[in-house]
């Protein structure tokens, strides 16, 4: 099913998202990819605040090529997700409600997003050049030093990813096989 919807999410919007659901994000997102999530933990581990507030909000795991003139973003493919699996959990703790990659997540992830209602989604990968349609702006908001790596806040309009894990702790990458290889 198709669904259109604003972000940052509200709860309700998440809880409402299944595993399979064809979404497209209109709003702000963030991204932040190895080295940033690094950073950020080790920002908690210091008592100290974060770049953005984590709550409601979601991050997309990408580092951008560099734009080409006239438009605010490079290709913007996603990163494999699970290299931010022992990140994770601690920022979903914090109120992250979203989180776009590629790939599978760890169970450590997969109970945090049943824990706090969030949402895993994917987006194609290999498609970077076609997501960067879908981004209308784009600033380096922490972590300048960090090159691609920084954080990002993107303003996206029907941005298109799929929801791999719901709230619930469906996961399509699991009912997908199973429903392959039914005979």
């Amino acid at each position: 099913m198709d669904k259109y919807i604003s972000v940052p999410l509200t709860a309700e919007t998440a809880a409402s998202l299944r595993a399979g659901d064809y979404v497209y994000l209109t709003g702000t997102i963030y991204t932040a990819r190895d080295a940033a999530h690094k950073r950020m933990f080790e920002t908690l581990e210091r008592g100290e605040q974060l770049p953005f507030n984590m709550e409601n909000n979601v991050i997309y795991y990408m580092g951008p090529s560099p734009a080409r003139t006239g438009r605010p973003i490079g290709s913007a493919g996603p990163t494999t997700a699970s290299r931010m699996d022992k990140y994770a959990p601690s920022l979903l703790d914090l109120g992250l409600k979203g989180m776009i990659g590629k790939g599978k997540r760890s169970q450590a992830v997969k109970d945090a997003i049943v824990r706090n209602g969030a949402v895993y989604f994917a987006a194609v990968g290999g498609a970077g050049a076609l997501l960067s349609r879908s981004i209308a702006a784009s600033e380096v908001i922490a972590y300048d030093d960090l090159g691609t790596e920084a954080i990002r806040r993107l303003e996206v309009k029907d941005f298109p990813v799929i929801v791999v894990m719901d709230s619930e702790g469906n996961n399509l990458y699991e009912t997908a096989i199973r429903e392959y290889c039914r005979e």
